[in-house]
């Protein structure tokens, strides 16, 4: 299996590193025709605006909806998460080009700044019972958006708490955010839809690979690659002692 990670801009090196780890091959996509070499992509984290605007430079669009709508397995961390949306709001001026394909809606740096990233410990029941390891994984969160609504084949994964007063907002987003959100105050931070996953979190800058062994999975099972074994399963329970960032723990 060749695992496809967009190149443009962002943590796609660390994608190939955790894919190194787990005996996959991942290659760098700059141009479109390079999708044509891989059965699967990641498109990581960075400035979403700047990879849009390079993926538009490089025409590249037009190939990575024909990826998508042709079912092959496609992840989206972080930026990744917003070139995958169907909608995203808080954008700049003007707006940006977005992949589409993911029923849902995206806010785009829903919890703030560079200044409010953070780390914080996620739910993930699921993704444990697949995968084994702990029933939480500790969410890298740089810049971050989240997810304020899904539509009904959409799979939520992955949840995070919050008050609205630490989320950096306008006025008219904050009331959609509550809206979607309700009394519980939750917003969605990772999902799959089919062929697509996404995180708003970066996996990749974690020692816990159970996300690139789930997506590794994915691709197996839609028959876009022989996967012969990839597991995070071990018995020392330290493998799952992320490497500390130096962010703030998000309470």
């Amino acid at each position: 299996m060749v695992v496809g990670v967009l190149a443009l801009q962002g943590s796609f090196n660390e994608h190939i590193a955790a894919l190194k780890r787990l005996g996959v091959k991942g290659i760098e996509i700059r141009k479109p025709e390079q999708l044509q070499n891989v059965t699967s992509l990641i498109i990581p984290g960075g400035e979403s605006t700047t990879m849009a605007k390079l993926a538009e430079y490089h025409n590249l669009f037009p190939a990575l909806r024909e990826f998508v709508q042709m079912g092959k397995p496609v992840w989206g961390t972080c930026a990744g998460l917003i070139f995958l949306a169907d909608k995203a709001i808080g954008q700049k001026t003007g707006g940006q080009e977005l992949v589409g394909g993911l029923d849902c809606t995206v806010h785009r740096n829903f919890f703030g700044s560079q200044l409010q990233s953070f780390e914080a410990e996620l739910s993930i029941p699921e993704m444990a019972a697949q995968e084994g390891g702990p029933p939480s994984f500790r969410g890298v969160f740089i810049r971050a958006p989240a997810i304020l609504d899904v539509g009904p084949g959409v799979e939520v994964l992955a949840e995070i708490p919050v008050s609205f007063d630490k989320a950096s907002c306008s006025d008219r987003a904050s009331q959609d955010q509550e809206e979607s959100t309700g009394s519980g105050k939750k917003v969605i931070v990772a999902v799959r839809q089919g062929n697509l996953l996404a995180t708003a979190f970066h996996p990749e800058l974690t020692a816990d690979s159970r996300w690139h062994a789930y997506f590794l999975k994915m691709a197996s099972e839609t028959g876009e690659g022989a996967l012969c074994c990839v597991s995070t399963s071990v018995e020392d329970p330290s493998f799952f002692q992320q490497a500390k960032n130096d962010l703030p723990i998000f309470q």
